[in-house]
């Protein structure tokens, strides 16, 4: 794995946690559920992290928009499974833990699979 692959993947799931955090805090915290406009004003710098994010996965695998969309999706589905059962205490049942492995092939699919 190249670095720009390296530093594209710990940026997209920086992103990934800040997104869900900023959309979901509101139903564990009363603070945020009264205050969404203050929560929204997050969203600058993380589309901000999100373009970098995505510059260095596109430059890592050649200019190649695919995978690099494909990885923002199942990394995406990651931090969702795993923030929502450690604040919401929603478990994982047999759908969504296939889900989730499915996401897990993805990104392996499109970091390890050479043309």
């Amino acid at each position: 794995m190249n670095y720009n692959i390296l530093i594209g993947l710990v940026l997209l799931m920086i992103c990934q946690i800040a997104v869900w955090y900023q959309t979901h805090t509101q139903f564990f915290i009363p603070w945020a559920k009264n205050n969404i406009l203050i929560i929204s004003l997050f969203g600058f710098p993380i589309s901000y992290l999100f373009i970098i994010s995505y510059r260095h996965l596109i430059e890592g695998f050649d200019g190649m928009l695919w995978p690099s969309k494909l990885i923002g999706f199942a990394s995406g589905m990651l931090v969702m499974g795993t923030l929502t059962y450690i604040h919401m205490h929603q478990g994982i049942n047999l759908k969504t833990g296939v889900t989730l492995i499915l996401a897990i092939v993805i990104v392996l699919i499109q970091i390890f699979w050479k043309q």
